[in-house]
């Protein structure tokens, strides 16, 4: 197989054959509570779980299909964002969305802040981007060539 080829370039027979169905990025975080919080009440995500019973530290929240895990280890050990790390690689979390345009108006009446509002936020790639309580960066966006805004082309 050529691994230049995207998904939709590779043969239907592939598509009977694949196991994979998500992934889950897994956040070090600093207060697992106000974390879920956050995702709750600024992203509209819900609470799938967390545990163990008896020493919660770790949790998932989920959206849409869309699932983040959350973790906290100890006092001195903090969250580590790319972006504190290396400037210019922002994101921890790419978040495929078929409509930035509606999520952003509902994150705008939400409370969210935005480190990058609607628009071209890198080549090709429509949407924005918000950070969440430990400052991980989550970018929401779908592919789309430069149009004007409220255009769902891709």
């Amino acid at each position: 197989m050529n691994s230049t080829k995207t998904a939709s370039q590779r043969p239907d027979s592939e598509a009977g054959s694949r196991n994979l169905v998500a992934i889950r990025p897994f956040f070090i975080v600093k207060d697992l509570q106000a974390s879920i919080t956050w995702y709750i009440e600024r992203f509209g995500f819900q609470l799938d779980f967390q545990g163990p019973d008896g020493d919660v530290y770790y949790g998932q929240v989920s959206r849409d299909g869309v699932a983040i895990m959350l973790k906290t280890i100890l006092p001195d050990v903090l969250p580590c964002p790319n972006h504190t790390r290396h400037e210019w690689a922002r994101w921890d979390a790419y978040i495929y969305t078929l409509d930035p345009d509606t999520l952003f108006d509902e994150f705008r009446r939400r409370g969210v802040s935005f480190v990058k509002e609607l628009s071209f936020i890198d080549d090709g790639l429509w949407g924005f981007e918000v950070t969440d309580a430990d400052g991980y960066v989550l970018a929401f966006f779908r592919t789309r060539k430069e149009q004007g805004p409220r255009s769902i082309a891709g």
